[in-house]
């Protein structure tokens, strides 16, 4: 009786729980047609974050039917292959019967202005790691740019550079399809590839192909944006031409051609124009090893800045920044293709650059000293120019379905010559002189480059088996020769002392060869869990050979001067294995791993004969975690070691003399590095909300960092050598957030950031301790209507603040100020408006007071002109108000720079543009 009374309870309670319970029925039909659509997906999403609840399929009457729901706030998505999407959010009780009797779909086709709002739902989806925008999602103007498209998606900065910066970190790379595109060139992309050709914008972190393929982290990554193409695009031609000459000479001409074919691509590039357009890449300098040593410090917009000394003989890395007056002549090919159904895949590019630039920079420079302080004034005019080819290519052959090579080849060839004219004055705290330089420096060199890398990758049997092997080789030489000439005048109260004069002819010759082998096994343990076994042998040869000759009686320079020439070679082998855990189940992702690396050095000083051998430990450890709250919502953490050797311009034993009054000194007993970074973000995107937050925390520290002691004598001569210290460390916080007003058309965004260094060195043999703090707010906000305005408002404000331990009583501190409005107006007969408005706020302090604040103001009106709007007539002004100055201040060890530079001003330019299109069966020319 008890067993039946209690059935009797449990099928009651089962009853009412049920009668409680909601439910949704309906039916689909065709809009056009009326034909009842079977097999429709009716899906249920929760509206707090869009992830999926519930769903089912209709049946072949198009009805459907979705019982036992619990209350709450849904959105109700309807999707067929081909018809736009149906979306309606829904209140639910928990005794809500909804009855959908006749939802209508409309094909794609026929897609009407108030649907294309519901797809909004679409605008931005989270997949793992990855980030994608729908380009549909985002109103751009006909024969906008990619750049022009990203400027609108949320969490992505664009400079006036076209350096990108994506949830606070800088974009290193941009992909189209997948592959590079005119090699690392981003700007070649971003300017010149039309934003309609666009289907999806991806953001990741790019991992290296080896953690791509096994699937556990090696800590290798980049941040990454990949272009991916509307297919309707990817057949058919497009591109621009423009011409264009101004007022006081200036001129700017391009041209960009483009031909799609499938799974071709092809492209060609070229530009003329002394405007300040070079088509560069945002990262050449790295490229070329041109490394600093020493502290760092901050910029005044909050950016970390790496203290050092560079060779002014070596120091200009061919690149324009703003920085004088340059004529460019640049051009490039690209051609990449897929075939036999896209096992084989290759692309290759090539550049060629022939650059002038020449101009002039003041620099006033404070010197914090333990017992005193120093201020150094210099005035330079250069004129610099360089030849540059580059040429790179990517083959990989899928061999079968469980193995491929991989090859990349890259190289280049530089002709570089440099001229520089200085004058210096060397100034006591109480502004008495202490010293005066006239200096020239000139030189020539050819620097040369060729990289290759070859990736075998074999899956075994088992599943999540794989072997993989990578070897790889790195050349460079750099043969350069030049004079110097230098008179430095010293003073005893303010009274000529003596006279230091140097007439010299130096020449550089250096190389390095790099051979690297990398086996790497990985063994699966369960469904979700693996280990990876890697080793790997390194051989690196680096000579340095240099010299400096006096000049004699006669005029000859044939006296080498031994205390400034030398002839130096670091060779080093290593030997390294680790190994490397990974879980990957739902919704977390663990990585942990350790290498170890035994490194051996032989340095020799050939002019010395002198031999020393030394050998260390290293170690690299790593471990990350992700853990996926919902598909847009995500919390990160990731930890790597790293261990960074010193190079051989550090190393070498030879003092360099290029500035007599600035000596630099080789340090040839420093001892590798080992930075520990952390990192911890958060992403939490809310598309039905129209919201994105992000939050990062980075902190890093570094045991036997690269430094400088520095000794500045009575005379105001300085003498620099890299050495190792402790306790250098840097923190970072960055928070961002956008979400929209009302409407699509209305986002406003805020970013918070702040950070924190602390960075040692040596001055006058007494340790110094400088502590840096930067903090910033910046407030954006987004607004358009199409063909009536398009409208970008961003305004920053930051705080920097330095002291250092020799003079605590001696503090740096200084606000800086953005205001950046840029706008496009549409008006009447075809004519659109364009103005870039930049308003910078520097604040004065007790060494830099004069006012350099600044409003750099460029517009434009053009006029479209044809059907298909394709021609495009410009007049414009740059530098409307001449207020243009080039200025740069910065924080680095015991000293604050200020420094101003020549650059290009005002001008007005007349142009003609001639944007063509014809892909997909559409035609876009006259």
């Amino acid at each position: 009786m008890k067993k039946v009374l209690a059935f009797i309870i449990c099928i009651t309670i089962t009853h009412c729980c049920y009668a409680q319970q909601a439910a949704i029925k309906g039916s689909v039909l065709d809009t056009l047609n009326h034909v009842k659509l079977s097999q429709t997906v009716v899906a249920l999403l929760y509206a707090k974050d869009s992830t999926l609840y519930k769903f089912t399929r209709t049946n072949e009457n198009g009805q459907f039917e979705l019982n036992g729901l619990t209350g709450g706030r849904y959105l109700l998505m309807v999707t067929y292959p081909a018809f736009a999407d149906y979306v309606e959010p829904l209140q639910l009780t928990d005794t809500s019967v909804l009855h959908f009797n006749k939802i209508m779909l409309t094909l794609k086709s026929r897609l009407l202005q108030e649907v294309v709002i519901q797809q909004k739902v679409a605008a931005i989806k989270i997949k793992g790691d990855t980030t994608e925008f729908n380009a549909a999602s985002y109103k751009t103007q006909p024969n906008a740019t990619v750049e022009d498209l990203l400027k609108k998606l949320p969490g992505i900065q664009v400079n006036n550079k076209g350096q990108i910066t994506a949830q606070g970190e800088k974009v290193k790379k941009i992909l189209v399809d997948g592959e590079e595109f005119f090699g690392d060139d981003p700007t070649l992309t971003t300017r010149n590839l039309r934003a309609d050709m666009i289907d999806k914008v991806q953001l990741y972190d790019k991992k290296s192909d080896q953690a791509a393929f096994t699937g556990i982290d090696d800590g290798e990554k980049s941040k990454t944006i990949n272009l991916q193409l509307r297919e309707d695009k990817k057949k058919g031609y497009f591109g621009k031409i423009e011409a264009g000459a101004g007022t006081g000479g200036f001129y700017d001409n391009q041209a960009m051609v483009n031909l799609f074919r499938k799974k071709q691509k092809m492209a060609v590039y070229g530009i003329v124009s002394n405007t300040g357009k070079t088509g560069l890449n945002w990262d050449e300098r790295e490229k070329f090893g041109l490394g600093n040593v020493g502290g760092s410090g901050f910029t005044e917009d909050g950016g970390i800045e790496i203290g050092g000394q560079i060779d002014d003989q070596e120091g200009w890395d061919g690149q324009y920044i703003s920085e004088g007056y340059p004529l460019v002549q640049t051009g490039g090919l690209f051609y990449s293709k897929k075939w036999n159904q896209d096992k084989n895949n290759f692309t290759g590019s090539y550049k060629t650059l022939k650059m002038y630039v020449d101009g002039s920079n003041n620099s006033t420079t404070q010197y914090i000293l333990p017992d005193t302080v120093y201020y150094n004034n210099v005035s330079r005019q250069f004129n610099n120019s360089i030849l540059r080819n580059r040429a790179s290519g990517n083959y990989e052959v899928q061999i079968d379905s469980s193995s491929s090579i991989k090859l990349m080849v890259d190289g280049g060839l530089d002709h570089k010559l440099t001229n520089g004219s200085y004058e210096s004055v060397f100034l006591g705290g109480d502004s008495a002189l202490v010293n005066s330089n006239r200096r020239n420096l000139s030189s020539t060199a050819d620097i040369g480059s060729m990289n290759s890398n070859l990736l075998w990758r074999k899956k075994l049997k088992k599943k999540g088996r794989t072997i993989s092997l990578n070897l790889a080789e790195n050349y460079s030489r750099n043969n350069g020769n030049g004079s110097l000439y230098s008179e430095a005048v010293f003073y005893k109260g303010g009274v000529p002392d003596s006279l230091q004069k140097t007439d010299q002819y130096k020449t550089s010759n250096s190389e390095t060869v790099n051979v690297n082998a990398n086996l790497t096994y990985s063994e699966p343990l369960s469904a979700a869990a693996s280990l990876i076994f890697n080793y790997g042998v390194n051989i690196s040869n680096n000579h340095s050979n240099r010299n400096s000759f006096n000049r004699n009686a006669a005029g000859k320079y044939d006296d080498r001067d031994s205390l400034y020439s030398n002839d130096f070679a670091f060779n080093m082998l290593s030997h390294r294995g680790g190994i490397s855990y990974g879980y990957t189940k739902k919704k977390i992702r663990i990585t942990l791993g350790n290498n170890v690396e035994f490194t051996s050095y032989r340095q020799q000083d050939n002019y010395r004969d002198i031999s020393r051998d030394r050998s260390f430990v290293n170690w690299y450890p790593r471990a990350s975690m992700r853990y996926a709250f919902s598909q847009m919502k995500s919390l990160s953490f990731n930890f790597n070691g790293n261990t960074r050797q010193p190079g051989i311009n550090q190393l070498q034993p030879i003092r360099t003399n290029d500035d007599p009054l600035n000596i630099y000194v080789g340090n040839p007993d420093l001892k590798p590095s080992f930075a520990s970074s952390f990192s911890l973000s958060f992403n939490n995107h809310k598309v039905m909300e129209g919201r994105s937050l992000w939050v990062s925390l980075n902190y890093g520290t570094t045991a036997n960092d690269f430094s400088e002691r520095s000794i500045i004598d009575k005379n105001g001569r300085r003498t620099t050598q890299s050495v190792n210290v402790d306790g250098n460390k840097n923190a970072r916080l960055g928070l961002g957030m956008n979400w929209e007003l009302g409407s699509s058309a209305l986002m406003l965004g805020y970013d918070l950031n702040g950070s924190y260094s602390r960075n040692t060195n040596f001055i006058n043999d007494q340790l110094n301790v400088t502590q840096s703090n930067n903090g910033g707010l910046s407030v954006s906000f987004i607004a358009n209507k199409e063909k009536v305005y398009d409208s970008y408002l961003r305004v920053n404000a930051a705080y920097n603040s330095s002291n250092s331990s020799v003079q605590k009583a001696i503090q740096t501190n200084f606000w800086t100020g953005t205001l950046e409005h840029n706008l496009q107006l549409f008006l009447p007969v075809k004519l659109i408006l364009r103005s870039d408005l930049v308003y910078e706020i520097r604040q004065k302090t007790s060494v830099f007071t004069s006012n350099n604040n600044v409003i750099l103001w460029n517009a434009n009106i053009s006029k479209k002109l044809g059907k298909k709007e394709a021609l495009e007539l410009e007049l414009s002004v740059n530098d409307l108000l001449g207020q243009n100055i080039g200025f740069n201040r910065s924080v680095n060890a015991n000293s604050v720079t200020q420094n101003t530079y020549s650059t290009i001003g005002r001008y007005g330019l007349l142009s003609l543009r001639w944007n063509f299109n014809k892909t997909g069966g559409s035609t876009s020319h006259e």
